[in-house]
């Protein structure tokens, strides 16, 4: 591992700003007379489905101020309550809080708390609904469980940054199923916490050794660990919008992601013998247009901020040929960045499996960029952040959709503080500033064939929710924040599913 020693100070390659109000289109699809943005390594009938399971999603959340709004407006009606939840049902499928609705004649409406529980009901129904809804193309994604093993990995984890952008980057942008291989934990600035990754890493290494991996392809030439971090900038707006947690600096997202790769790497061989190391690979993000930098490991596994493959430059300079010719061509330059110099250079190229890997990425990534150019007009028209709430604890696996919610990983509000704080950073832009709440909803997951497992979790629930309150304790206390517990079971049927408060008798 003594390359891990060679890291030399690195500068991302950045573009140059636009006007705040002008973003340019995406630079992947200029084109002259005649020309249509059409690749032919394309999935457009899946890119079809996304849309529409992205269109029905955004459609739940936007439909409750249109509802909000209409009932307000009869709030002075004497069959108000019932007016209010028979609105509710028809549109939204749930009822409204009774006691909100029944004292609204003498305070008028908590608008603030209405939205609040209405984000939270949205939420839980589109977690209930996602192996329906996302059925269509949940088994069109390209990388598969089998795929992965054929490159040699059995597992792959997966930490992007929190931000509301990367919520869809396993499915949309990365183009990958999420299943029991694909291990996905978000944190503010793609900054994963080393020891709890490497308790992880040995659980994976001990169910290897078990042989629960064996029926996978190339389980008998050995398969190992995967861990990708995944750091974000804008091409646009490169100081303004690109990643909170490291103050849109592009230079220190991806110095401090390698940085932490490295770490990882580092803390496991030193715990566990040279060799040891799980393969590493990391990835930047562009989320104004989901493009990918995806940046080359060496022979040594080493990656660097210099050498990367940019896949809105392969879809241009690959558009207009056959799918042959595209993946050839794809292929002819990925090799010829292995062996650059300067700054970019490594120490020998990466073994085949992750070639392959890559391989798999870049191509299914021209889909996201194509899906971005067909659906959102090249590039997105929210470019910042656009998120509906929060979600503290673990997090909603069955959500996948960009600029859904902000998550903070935590099991306790202190270790979890800097990443809380970068969503109420950005939540008192989107909805304190709008006279909204910010709704958190406070999330752990449990084991059914654990005895004791769900109680424990609902404590724990219990108790980052009053730390949260705490925390934010002016907020609370002006209705400015809500919060709201639930529970799903890792092994079970219960999804999502709200804690009553004791103290109280009814949900917080």
């Amino acid at each position: 591992m003594n390359t891990l020693k060679r890291r030399v100070a690195m500068q991302t390659r950045g573009a140059p700003s636009a006007p705040r109000d002008v973003a340019p289109g995406n630079p992947a699809c200029v084109l002259g007379p005649g020309q249509d943005c059409r690749h032919a390594l394309v999935d457009d009938q899946a890119n079809q489905r996304l849309f529409a399971y992205e269109q029905g999603v955004r459609a739940r959340f936007a439909g409750i101020v249109d509802m909000l709004r209409g009932i307000s407006a009869l709030q002075h009606e004497p069959d108000f309550e019932h007016q209010a939840q028979r609105i509710a049902l028809q549109r939204l499928q749930w009822e409204l809080p009774g006691e909100l609705l029944r004292n609204a004649w003498v305070r008028g409406l908590d608008m603030r708390a209405l939205h609040a529980h209405c984000q939270f009901h949205a939420a839980r129904q589109c977690v209930r609904l996602a192996a329906q809804e996302q059925a269509p193309w949940r088994d069109a994604l390209p990388l598969q469980a089998a795929l992965l093993a054929e490159c040699g990995f059995h597992t792959v984890d997966i930490s992007p940054c929190a931000d509301g952008r990367l919520q869809g980057v396993v499915p949309y942008v990365l183009r990958m199923a999420q299943d029991e291989h694909v291990l996905v934990k978000a944190y503010a600035g793609a900054m994963f916490d080393v020891e709890a990754d490497m308790a992880d890493w040995a659980q994976r290494e001990l169910e290897r050794l078990n042989g629960a991996f064996d029926h996978l392809p190339g389980a008998r030439q050995g398969l190992r660990y995967l861990k990708i971090a995944i750091y974000h900038f804008s091409s646009a707006h490169s100081t303004q919008q690109g990643c909170a947690f490291h103050a849109s600096n592009d230079r220190q997202a991806v110095e401090s992601a390698a940085a932490r790769l490295d770490e990882l790497r580092v803390a496991i061989e030193r715990s566990h013998g040279v060799g040891a190391a799980p393969d590493v690979l990391l990835i930047g993000l562009d989320t104004d247009l989901d493009a990918l930098r995806i940046h080359l490991p060496d022979g040594d596994g080493d990656v660097n901020a210099y050498r990367y493959v940019d896949t809105a430059e392969l879809y241009r300079d690959s558009l207009g040929l056959d799918a042959q010719d595209a993946r050839e061509r794809i292929a002819a330059r990925i090799d010829e960045l292995q062996h650059m110099d300067g700054w970019g250079q490594g120490y020998g190229t990466m073994r085949d499996g992750m070639r392959r890997l890559v391989l798999a990425l870049a191509e299914a990534n021209l889909s996201q960029i194509e899906y971005v150019i067909r659906h959102h007009a090249g590039r997105y028209a929210v470019i910042g952040h656009d998120e509906e709430f929060v979600c503290a604890g673990e997090t909603l696996p069955e959500l996948q959709l960009r600029n859904l919610f902000y998550f903070a990983h935590l099991d306790t509000v202190e270790e979890g503080a800097a990443d809380l704080d970068v969503g109420m950073r950005i939540f008192r832009a989107l909805n304190l500033r709008q006279g909204l709440s910010v709704p958190i909803l406070v999330h752990f997951t449990y084991s059914s064939r654990v005895p004791g497992s769900r109680e424990r979790a609902a404590l724990r629930a219990r108790r980052v929710r009053d730390a949260i309150v705490a925390r934010y304790q002016a907020l609370a206390e002006q209705g400015l924040l809500h919060c709201r517990m639930a529970l799903s079971d890792r092994q079970g049927q219960e999804c999502c599913e709200f804690l009553q408060d004791p103290d109280s008798g009814s949900a917080h």
